[in-house]
């Protein structure tokens, strides 16, 4: 098992939580925090745009899980082109224990 942070850009605190719940009910993700994003820069079809009080669901989970939370997050997103992003962690031997314990609870179901 590799602990890996994932990174979720959402247009509004209820779509994180949604995506949140349903990647935390499938086991998919151990953890998730939403942080509220005053304004992100960016560019967009050849246009330099700027988004108001959008939202960062930072989750933990491991890079096994990627590609189905991707697919998850695919059902739910407002955007069709999201911005999801893994970070491979280095982190406690407790937290590898926390994570494998609970993120193997989904091989159960």
């Amino acid at each position: 098992m590799k602990p890996a942070i994932f990174l979720l850009f959402c247009t509004s605190i209820k779509e994180a939580k949604q995506i949140r719940e349903v990647l935390l009910e499938k086991r998919l993700i151990a953890c998730g925090d939403i942080i509220k994003i005053d304004q992100s820069k960016y560019w967009w079809k050849n246009n330099y745009e700027t988004a108001k009080n959008e939202n960062l669901l930072l989750m933990e989970s491991k890079e096994e899980n990627f590609k189905a939370t991707e697919k998850e997050i695919k059902k739910i997103h407002t955007h069709e082109t999201f911005v999801l992003l893994s970070v491979p962690v280095k982190t406690t031997n407790n937290v590898k224990k926390w994570l494998f314990q609970e993120l193997s609870k989904r091989d159960d179901k």
